[in-house]
């Protein structure tokens, strides 16, 4: 079981680069990057709200989940 980030999809929907988001949301561009590609094992709610909005967008449109992953979370 896993959470997915589509955070790039969202990015592209809004035709916005990670870059201007992690500007304005206060994030340095390297964290953004590990976001983006959901190499991270965290997210502060906090952080979450400042994108959901800047992207206009509600959670689950940037988090999925899936019951076909190989990780296990407890």
């Amino acid at each position: 079981m896993a959470i997915i980030v589509r955070l790039d999809v969202m990015l592209a929907k809004r035709k916005m680069a990670s870059n201007v988001l992690a500007e304005k949301i206060g994030m340095n561009t390297v964290n953004m990057s590990r976001l983006k590609t959901g190499k991270i094992r965290a997210i502060k709610i906090e952080t979450l709200n400042k994108i959901c909005e800047v992207l206009d967008c509600k959670p689950n449109d940037i988090l999925d989940f899936s019951k076909d992953s190989d990780q296990e979370f407890i």
